[in-house]
């Protein structure tokens, strides 16, 4: 009998403790991909400290670099999931066009950008961080005119940031890879900004 009983509690505090384990899904998914970063970088510059082979081997990943790698992720995946949205929900097919340049524009360069952090192992979110999410959801709850105005208004906010954050990383990133995805993201982001003013007629 006491067998029974201990083997009971035994169960219960494992189950317990497995659904506090999972109880936490709420995180931020950009918060994640960052500590993950930040562990690899002191990590890396622990090893290369205490052994001279380890600098050919792994440099350590740079905070400010692995921070535009994940915000620009981010970012990426947001305009690919908004611009479905619009292709969906728009009542123009000027902003449904819009949104089908966001989804191939951005999946390309989201895909360069996860080719390249691969090779500097840095960690990427793998999905929208939760301001982001947000977003989304804010928008999806509108359709015809009034998406329209919401979609584009965003777009055109969103660009002018992105082509500023672009700039600093292509001028500071010290990852030589990283600093040319920047340059070379910018004429595409700025096709975006030019289409956006275009269609908002706003500047």
């Amino acid at each position: 009998m006491k067998r029974i009983i201990f083997c009971s509690c035994f169960l219960l505090s494992s189950y317990l403790i497995i659904s506090c384990g999972n109880g936490n899904t709420n995180q931020d998914s950009i918060d994640s991909a960052k500590k993950m970063n930040d562990k690899k970088d002191t990590s890396s510059a622990s090893a290369m400290a205490n052994d001279s082979t380890a600098s050919m081997q792994a440099a350590p990943v740079d905070k400010d670099d692995a921070d535009f790698a994940v915000d620009a992720a981010n970012g990426g995946m947001m305009e690919v999931t908004l611009g479905r949205l619009a292709q969906q929900n728009a009542a123009s097919q000027r902003v449904k066009d819009f949104g089908t340049m966001m989804v191939n524009d951005h999946t390309a360069l989201g895909n360069k950008l996860k080719t390249l952090a691969a090779n500097e192992n840095i960690s990427l979110p793998a999905t929208l961080g939760n301001d982001a999410q947000k977003e989304v959801n804010d928008l999806s709850k509108k359709s015809g005119k009034d998406f329209d105005k919401a979609y584009m208004n965003m777009m055109l906010d969103d660009h002018k940031t992105d082509i500023k954050d672009f700039q600093k990383a292509a001028a500071a990133c010290k990852d030589p890879g990283l600093k040319n995805f920047a340059l070379q993201s910018l004429p595409t982001l700025q096709v975006h900004l030019d289409s956006a003013i275009a269609i908002t007629g706003k500047k």
